[in-house]
């Protein structure tokens, strides 16, 4: 092809091209005139629909939150910007109380940001967020269905669906449908107990329960308050108290704040000031949607019994610490969590042992390595039995331990309130042998009362017959009438009325048995006279354990054997009394003749009837001198027969006791002269006068002094003295002669005994009578080769009684 044509070719399609689009454009203008016709119809069209929505959206009780293009997938932004806000105002409006957010913020915003500050519950029942939930439904496309429950009562429940490329949320108040709360979780310190009935109901019993029960919010704004809560803090109202903010105590604020940011629940117990007095509160918080839900209990009444409580444990402790027994706590787990003192010391363990607070096994292993547990050929299987108790649930057996050492420990094991084991340990070592010699001593009474010649029985305060001897059962021939050894009283007096039936004398011996009080509690005897001619001596005496022992001893040999004494001693008296009579007779009719035999020879001897020669004068001063001895004599026969007779009478006056002395020493010296014995007076001239009978004070005298010098040898010395004390006035007679043996010692103031058998044996009898009749005693010291003392004691205030 040439140019020509080819130019030419060009020029006719750039007309045709023209021509083309000349067309084009008219039919174009004609169709646009139809299309905004038909645009203009479908605008209003779908204005109308929009209408008819939005007239339903504000007919629902609930909001939609639309995002426009939100739906990105991986876009990581948070950056949504504001959704468009679709529902009835008054859904709105309830929706706004949920923001703390205020100013010129958008409505949408803020009832988001009201919203996530509460916890919510998935379908599961899981606790939640908003925030992440509308995150992945942005991002992922998840749609979820949550629910919110707020501590005023309200429970909305959001729904979260995508469309094309908007999120749209959907906001439903359910309060008032009743519609369970699916998954609302109330923590408790227990831990969290779910409410599948009415939450108003709850409320409402909340509000009116006597505990504080209060929410605050995330920013520690008080939000809700029970009526017990308001009334602690003196609130009018709630609105009052949530203005100002009212809380229990300072510390409330830091215990919820703790709670945000642990996301835990906390319990604390502490004193708060309630209508000013000051009670204990157990305080229990928990983490809530949008903030923290607190119940206080009021534990003052458990608190101080709990304090009383320890008070009297601690108490306890320190009596347990002061008993001598051992005392061991082992816990529910077998571990000692208490012991005193004595345990410690009981089994020497060692301080830094015990303060580790062993197991109970590891207790017995430390004492089995020491040698303080008793030995055993199976030691394993025996520890297994001892940590056995634990299990037991029957009554815990005691046991004895003997230890290698020779202690004996009574173990008791008791079922501890709070678990475990009590162990009390008790030494008994001292007890144990102490009723072993007890029942030793028991046997040898048993043994000597069945071996009594007297008849014996034991009867206790009830009556019954306790013990009894076979000399007892032999003497009431109870053999067969009365075998039970246990019998009352009345029964043994039923089997002994054959031998005795006196039912008074038996009825004031039961007395005696059976009455307690202290005038019966004494020593009771008396004497029985069998129908047997059997006589028996009966004793009650009482017993310190409260029994009586009831003795009888057959008397009747004894009565017949005192009857023959009492028989003899009344022929002993009447021989008595004649013999005092024949000796007054036989000394009256003696002293006479004796009396003429004196007068005569001292007659011859004045040589009234002719000279005598010197032989006949030396007979003659003979008979004078047997004369005058025999008259001594009789005499004192005739005195110690008065004396016994008990005829002698005193004539009690001043004795001038140097006179008398002087008397006697004169007739001493004057004995002595031939003897060459010397004779001293031991007494001062001032020593005054005693009460007494001179006659019988001078007797005394005269008769010691002869008894002296009748055992004295040539240049002896006897002395005749006297003292003066308080109570009493001593004469006494001493020479050092041949002094008297032991033998005859006791003797010598016996009547008709002589030493030396020169004399009748009357001079110390008469001194030991007349000084007996002062109210005075007789001594006498004496040794062989060494003298004789006799001192005579005179009582200064009873010579006259004596009189």
């Amino acid at each position: 092809m040439n140019g020509e044509t080819a130019a030419f070719l060009a020029a006719a399609g750039s007309a045709c091209i023209g021509l083309a689009a000349l067309l084009w454009a008219l039919r174009v203008t004609d169709g646009a005139r139809g299309a905004m016709a038909a645009l203009r119809d479908r605008i209003k069209e779908l204005e109308d629909k929009v209408a008819r929505a939005d007239a339903l959206f504000g007919a629902l009780p609930g909001a939609l939150l639309v995002w426009e293009d939100a739906y990105a997938q991986g876009d990581e932004s948070d950056n949504w910007g504001s959704p468009r806000l679709c529902g009835s105002p008054l859904a709105l409006a309830s929706l706004l109380r949920f923001s703390d957010a205020t100013g010129d913020a958008d409505p949408a915003v803020r009832i988001l940001q009201g919203l996530s500050r509460f916890h919510a519950h998935d379908v599961a029942g899981a606790h939640t967020r908003l925030a992440p939930a509308l995150t992945r439904l942005r991002r992922e496309g998840a749609a979820f269905s949550h629910t919110i429950s707020t501590p005023m009562g309200v429970f909305l429940e959001l729904d979260g669906r995508t469309a094309g490329g908007r999120v749209a949320l959907w906001i439903t108040d359910s309060s008032a449908r009743g519609v369970a709360v699916r998954g609302a979780d109330w923590r408790f310190k227990e831990g969290r107990r779910a409410i599948a009935q009415d939450p108003t109901s709850f409320l409402e019993m909340l509000s009116d329960a006597p505990l504080f029960a209060w929410r605050v919010s995330s920013g520690l704004k008080l939000e809700w308050a029970n009526a017990a809560y308001l009334s602690a803090l003196d609130a009018r109202s709630l609105d009052q108290a949530i203005e100002r903010n009212l809380a229990l105590d300072a510390a409330a604020a830091e215990q919820a704040r703790k709670v945000l940011e642990s996301g835990e629940a906390h319990e604390e117990t502490r004193y708060v000031v309630v209508r000013g007095e000051r009670r204990a509160l157990k305080i229990s918080m928990s983490p809530v949607a949008g903030g923290v839900g607190a119940i206080a209990t009021d534990i003052t009444e458990g608190e101080a019994a709990r304090e009383a409580l320890g008070r009297q444990a601690k108490a306890h402790d320190e009596t347990l610490n002061h008993l001598a027994e051992g005392v061991a706590v082992f816990g529910p787990d077998k571990k000692l969590i208490f012991y005193n003192r004595a345990f410690v010391e009981m089994w020497a363990l060692d301080k830094a042992f015990v303060a580790e607070r062993p197991a109970h096994g590891a207790w017995l292993d430390y004492l089995k390595e020491q040698r303080r547990l008793p030995a055993h050929a199976n030691y394993p299987e025996w520890r297994a039995g001892e940590l056995a108790h634990y299990q037991d649930v029957s009554h815990l057996p005691e046991a004895l331990w003997v230890l290698p050492e020779g202690r004996t420990i009574k173990v008791t094991r008791q079922r501890h309130p709070l678990g475990g084991l009590l162990l009390i340990f008790s030494d008994v070592t001292n007890e144990l042998t102490l009723r072993s010699q007890y029942n030793a001593l028991l046997a040898v009474q048993k043994a000597a009362i069945e071996n009594l010649h007297e008849a014996v029985a034991v009867f206790g305060l009830d009556g019954r017959m306790k013990l009894r001897n076979s000399a007892f059962t032999a003497l009431w021939e109870l053999g067969d009438e009365l075998p039970d050894q246990d019998a009352p009283f009345d029964k043994f007096v039923e089997a002994t009325q054959k031998l005795y039936h006196d039912r008074d004398s038996w009825g004031r011996i039961r007395a005696r048995i059976t009455d307690p009080s202290p005038q019966a509690r004494k020593e009771y005897h008396g004497e029985m006279q069998r129908s047997d001619g059997v006589t028996l001596r009966f004793l009650t005496r009482p017993l310190p354990d409260g029994q009586t022992l009831v003795a009888f001893l057959d008397i009747t040999a004894a009565r017949k054997v005192e009857q023959a004494l009492r028989d003899r001693a009344g022929a002993f008296e009447e021989a008595d009394k004649l013999k005092t009579v024949f000796v007054r007779n036989v000394s009256h009719h003696l002293r006479n003749p004796l009396h003429g035999v004196l007068f005569a020879s001292d007659m011859l001897q004045q040589e009234l009837f002719g000279p005598l020669n010197d032989r006949q004068m030396e007979h003659v001063g003979a008979i004078q001198d047997a004369a005058k001895q025999l008259e001594k004599l009789v005499g004192n026969i005739l005195d110690v027969a008065m004396v016994d007779a008990g005829e002698v009478d005193l004539n009690i006056a001043p004795v001038d006791l140097y006179a008398a002395l002087s008397e006697a020493a004169e007739l001493a010296q004057a004995r002595a002269e031939d003897s060459e014995v010397r004779v001293k007076i031991e007494c001062p001239e001032d020593i005054g006068a005693i009460e007494a009978d001179e006659k019988r004070v001078r007797q005394i005298l005269f008769n010691l002094v002869a008894n002296a010098m009748g055992h004295t040898e040539p240049g002896d010395t006897v002395i005749v003295g006297a003292e003066r004390g308080d109570a009493e006035v001593l004469l006494y007679v001493s020479d050092s002669g041949r002094g008297i043996p032991e033998d005859e010692q006791a003797r010598v103031f016996d009547a008709f005994q002589s030493g030396d058998q020169r004399g009748a044996g009357l001079g110390l009898a008469l001194v030991r009578s007349f000084v007996t009749l002062h109210g005075g005693w007789v001594s006498l010291k004496s040794e062989p080769g060494m003298g004789t003392t006799v001192t005579c004691h005179f009582p200064l205030r009873e010579a006259a009684q004596a009189a």
